[in-house]
């Protein structure tokens, strides 16, 4: 295993995702330990990703810094690792599990989508949208939770529905957030000329019964993605299933957190409350011991 600077490497990719999710480490976090490990350093590397994206810069600065990261991972794939705590780490897991590049560039492609953002204009667009951002990372996942299993055609196809049905749910919790602060508008054209959605309006009375209805459309495509997920669970390594299954649960409650909250997700920071994680962790063990 790992010497002594590389278990400092890993401390720095845990302390990311323990920083930025608490729903995502609160799974993972009982993984084996090098898988785990393997999981923080991939979500420390998405994270340096979004973070540069959002960051509150310059977009010429921000394209730059963007763009000297997918430098650093062409040299990564190349052989080459930059001396950088997250890169280390990811050199390890490249070294112990059969990691395919591809979906990394990927991700950068869909945060590369969001700096030169363009309308949304329906569904399909934005689930193209929400893979490359989000289904990727399930695909960066597969080599260290499918390790034993192997990887074929229906567990990728799981993933990538984990991982568009997460970001939905994203975009679900977000809209004001998004709107407000990052001046876009993840919600499809056509869903808001059909359900008669005015945002400006919603922005500034809440949501009215038109916002509700679709938000509610796009809700049940978000599930249906989490229940695609959730019938192949069984494809995944055995000691992963259950920190798997915990995330999609934690990450699928946001959805009943916001109806909760009177679909205020406008001006309310909606999350999973301890005390509702814990029932869902509760969930995901009873489904599993069913199989």
């Amino acid at each position: 295993m790992a010497g002594t600077d590389l278990k400092k490497d890993y401390a720095y990719c845990e302390k990311v995702i323990k920083a930025s999710s608490k729903s995502f480490y609160t799974a993972f976090s009982k993984l084996p330990k090098e898988k785990a490990e393997a999981v923080y350093a991939i979500y420390a590397f998405c994270r340096q990703a979004d973070d540069t994206v959002d960051a509150n810069e310059p977009t010429a600065l921000k394209k730059k810094k963007l763009m000297q990261l997918e430098e650093e991972l062409t040299a990564f794939t190349q052989g080459e690792t930059p001396d950088h705590p997250m890169w280390r780490a990811l050199r390890d897991v490249f070294t112990r599990y059969d990691m395919d590049a591809a979906p990394f560039f990927d991700q950068l492609e869909g945060q590369k989508r969001d700096l030169s953002f363009q309308e949304i204009t329906d569904l399909a667009a934005l689930k193209e949208y929400s893979y490359y951002v989000a289904g990727s990372v399930g695909l960066m996942l597969l080599p260290i939770l499918a390790h034993q299993k192997g990887i074929n055609k229906e567990i990728k196809e799981s993933a990538i529905s984990l991982g568009v049905a997460m970001q939905l749910t994203n975009i679900l919790r977000d809209v004001g957030e998004d709107y407000r602060d990052n001046d876009r508008i993840y919600l499809p054209t056509e869903l808001l000329n059909r359900h008669h959605v005015h945002l400006e309006k919603v922005m500034q009375a809440g949501p009215d019964q038109a916002f509700i209805s679709l938000w509610e459309e796009l809700a049940k495509e978000s599930e249906e993605g989490y229940q695609n997920f959730f019938g192949s669970i069984h494809l995944f390594d055995k000691d992963c299933q259950l920190p798997v299954l915990v995330s999609a649960k934690l990450y699928s409650g946001i959805m009943d957190s916001v109806r909760k909250n009177d679909y205020d997700c406008i001006n309310k920071r909606n999350f999973v409350p301890e005390v509702k994680m814990t029932e869902l962790i509760l969930q995901a063990r009873k489904l599993l011991k069913k199989r």
